[in-house]
C-alpha cells in the first residue's frame, strides 16, 4: 500500500463511520445535544465539511470545494452555541455537500506528489501537523474525532448500536 493508499483508507474509514452513525438521524435530532457543553449534530457536521475546506485551501490554494455562501461563517465556533434551526441543513443537505467536499479533496490529494506530501505545512500547523502529508492525515481522521459525541446521542435516542 503506498501513501495515498492509506490516506484514502483512511478517509473512507471516518466517512464510513459518522455516516452510519447519521444514517438513522432525522433533522430535528441533528439539532440535540449530546450533553451539556457539546455542540449539536448539525453545526459539528458543518464544522467538519467548513475545516476540511479551509484545510485543503491551506495546503493545495484554489483546490477545496467552494461551499455556498454563508456556510462556513454558520458553522464557525461563535455559532457552536446556536439553536436557531434556520441556520443549518437537514442530513441530507449536509451528506450531500460532504461527498461533493470530500471528492475535491480527493482529487486535490491525488495532484500531490510525494514530495507534495512531505513537504512543509503552512507555519500555523507545524506544531501538530510539520508536513502536508499531516494536514491531510488531520483531514482523514478530523470526523473520528467529533463521531464520539453522536455515540451518547444516539444512545438517548434509543437508536441500535452499529459498531
Amino acid at each position: 500500500m503506498q501513501g495515498k493508499d492509506a490516506i484514502r483508507s483512511a478517509m473512507k474509514l471516518s466517512d464510513m463511520v459518522y455516516r452510519a452513525y447519521m444514517s438513522d438521524m432525522d433533522d430535528s435530532e441533528l439539532l440535540r445535544r449530546p450533553s451539556e457543553g457539546c455542540n449539536h449534530i448539525a453545526w459539528q457536521t458543518g464544522h467538519l465539511i467548513s475545516s476540511e475546506v479551509s484545510l485543503v485551501e491551506s495546503i493545495a490554494p484554489g483546490k477545496g470545494y467552494a461551499l455556498p455562501e454563508g456556510f462556513a461563517e454558520a458553522h464557525a465556533k461563535d455559532k457552536a452555541n446556536s439553536d436557531d434551526a434556520s441556520g443549518f441543513f437537514g442530513r441530507d443537505e449536509y451528506l450531500a455537500l460532504w461527498d461533493k467536499v470530500r471528492s475535491a479533496t480527493l482529487e486535490a490529494i491525488d495532484g500531490m506528489s510525494d514530495e507534495d506530501l512531505d513537504a512543509e505545512s503552512p507555519e500555523h500547523f507545524r506544531g501538530f501537523c510539520p508536513t502536508v502529508g499531516d494536514v491531510v492525515m488531520l483531514i482523514s481522521t478530523h470526523p473520528l474525532m467529533h463521531a464520539g459525541q453522536l455515540v451518547p446521542l444516539r444512545r438517548q435516542l434509543g437508536k441500535p448500536v452499529l459498531f
